[in-house]
């Protein structure tokens, strides 16, 4: 099936007469992505393409650029003056009554926010009711083939690897007194991802005591802190293969600098790590009873084991997110929090469950990947069951 026909399919499926690509300037990469094109040339005015649900896709746009959507099938109309456009807009949209657009009420879904207002408001006055391109775009941006599910999973076996060599790394300097700060075990990680292969759009997190309750916190080369006996130590780390179309693997693990770890450590990672049970939970008897769920639904199970224990202040984003050909994917996230994600988590998607409680002294996370098959949901990677003690 070619790549209008799976549009069109998706369309019917959502009771859309339509879905309207519109871009100025290279503003909407998603319209770039989704159509599969690349411009024949620059990008200066406005273009707008229709892929019907029944019929012949069409498309507008201005002379000086009238090659614009050249690789793309169907009639393409030129416009020149602004009083043109609007014309040869309302008739470009002529039978349809709504139509997807890059727009999300209320900017619920900012990933997919990417039509200005002013434009909406151009079709609106054609009669043509806008609706939210969230859901189509996680089918075509979010759902994997069987050979991403497969990049990601060896992705994971390579990532758990060297998170292990990372934290023994820092069990041989503790024992034996040499000096070690989060920006040296940074490199290290980066450098063996190089080693294996991989690629990754931001070096790791690596971090200790008050800095692990950043959550993007990151070690420079001119200011960096020591991991010392005592500390918590908190790795968070993501990558893929240096390939075409592979997917990202993303974790985080942590660690305590000693050989019991205090009570108060002990019992926030009790706390993480149920939450983050709590929510997976949630997704796998979704998956095999067939319910559909949405994103929020996954943060509201997290988020409310932890609010139930008294930490709910110290929890302060998202339960996670999709992961995809970029590490933050453009599927649905588990997000009641940040935002107000009521995508589903459809079949052949993943996501990250990562919830996390930070305190002034120190902060503990805990993410896992979870991917939903057709009437199942997986963990893809290792779990990590009780924190971490490298003496």
């Amino acid at each position: 099936m070619d790549r209008i026909a799976e549009i069109q399919a998706a369309l019917r499926g959502e009771g859309l007469d339509g879905w309207l690509f519109f871009d100025h300037h290279h503003r909407d990469p998603l319209a770039y992505r989704v159509l599969r094109f690349e411009p024949a040339q620059q990008v200066t005015r406005r273009w707008y393409y229709l892929v019907p649900a029944e019929g012949e896709p069409r498309g507008m746009v201005h002379k000086i650029e009238a090659g614009v959507l050249g690789p793309l099938p169907g009639k393409i109309e030129t416009y020149a003056g602004w009083r043109q456009q609007r014309e040869r807009l309302d008739a470009l949209l002529a039978g349809c009554k709504t139509v997807a657009m890059q727009y999300s009420p209320l900017c619920a879904v900012p990933y997919v926010s990417n039509v200005d207002a002013g434009t909406l408001e151009l079709v609106r006055a054609g009669g043509v009711e806008v609706k939210t391109s969230a859901n189509l775009i996680q089918r075509f941006e979010a759902v994997w083939s069987q050979a991403q599910y497969e990049s990601h999973i060896e992705a994971g076996k390579q990532v758990d690897r060297i998170r292990s060599e990372a934290f023994q790394k820092a069990a041989e300097a503790l024992r034996s007194g040499q000096r070690l700060t989060e920006y040296e075990l940074q490199q290290f990680i980066a450098t063996r991802f190089a080693d294996s292969g991989m690629v990754t759009d931001h070096d790791p997190i690596v971090a200790v005591n008050a800095n692990a309750s950043n959550p993007h916190y990151s070690p420079s080369a001119g200011g960096s802190s020591s991991i010392g006996k005592g500390d918590l130590l908190l790795i968070d780390l993501w990558a893929k293969f240096n390939q075409p179309h592979t997917v990202y693997y993303d974790i985080t693990w942590t660690g305590y600098c000693g050989a019991v770890a205090p009570d108060p450590m002990n019992n926030v990672f009790g706390i993480v790590s149920g939450a983050r049970d709590e929510a997976v939970k949630l997704v796998q008897d979704a998956a095999a009873r067939g319910r559909e769920l949405a994103g929020f639904e996954v943060d509201d199970a997290a988020r409310g084991f932890i609010r139930e224990r008294g930490y709910a202040e110290y929890f302060f984003h998202r339960t996670g997110h999709s992961i995809g050909e970029d590490v933050h994917g453009n599927g649905a996230n588990m997000d009641n929090f940040e935002t107000h994600d009521e995508r589903r988590v459809v079949p052949g998607t993943c996501f990250s469950v990562e919830p996390g409680v930070y305190l002034p002294d120190f902060g503990i996370r805990s993410e896992v990947n979870v991917y939903r098959g057709a009437n199942h949901a997986e963990v893809t990677g290792e779990v990590q069951t009780r924190l971490l003690t490298l003496l």
